[in-house]
């Protein structure tokens, strides 16, 4: 079983934010990447499942209560250790145009991924990370973070979306390793 958790803030106020390109990544794989079988309001997410145990789903909390959410859907999926947990996020720290994936790794500041390490009490599984950097030299993190694409940003963003529902497919199938090396370093223009 494969549950992609995008993280983000729900509510159209954020619906175009930085801190958003994990709901935009759900967005594109719901469209692309799965034929919707089911599509419910459960717990504290919304969930769609597709063929061969593939779910993908969106905290209706805010950022920084996702893990209750993602902990909820893994208890209520019967997640065992054999499933993968993949979740999809924006980063500050990687340029606008990049995505890095990586199997596992600390918080690295991020509030949303905090909550879930604290709440499923590890830190080992593979996420997305979505480029949306750098943070403005002397800027607040918390409104570039909240913060809307201008038009150009927004296209880039895209693109790199696209890569990761591509990248997301191949995780599905195949090795993460494999996945990591054929996406790592690919900058859209």
């Amino acid at each position: 079983m494969f549950l992609f958790v995008g993280l983000g803030n729900p509510g159209p106020r954020y619906a175009l934010t930085r801190h958003n390109v994990g709901f935009l990544f759900i967005d594109q794989m719901a469209k692309l990447g799965l034929r919707k079988t089911v599509q419910k309001r459960l717990y504290e997410a919304h969930l769609l499942e597709g063929e061969e145990k593939v779910y993908i789903a969106k905290p209706l909390t805010f950022m920084n209560l996702s893990g209750v959410a993602v902990r909820l859907l893994m208890k209520d999926l019967n997640f065992e250790k054999k499933d993968t947990l993949v979740l999809v996020y924006d980063d500050v720290w990687i340029p606008l145009g990049r995505m890095r994936i990586r199997e596992s790794g600390s918080d690295g500041g991020h509030n949303g991924l905090k909550s879930v390490i604290s709440e499923i009490g590890t830190q080992s599984f593979p996420r997305i990370r979505i480029g949306v950097g750098p943070l403005p030299e002397n800027g607040d993190m918390v409104d570039y973070v909240l913060g809307k694409f201008s038009d150009d940003e927004y296209q880039k963003v895209s693109k790199v979306i696209g890569l990761a529902v591509s990248a997301a497919k191949e995780l599905i199938s195949g090795d993460i390793r494999k996945v990591m090396t054929a996406y790592n370093g690919t900058e859209v223009d």
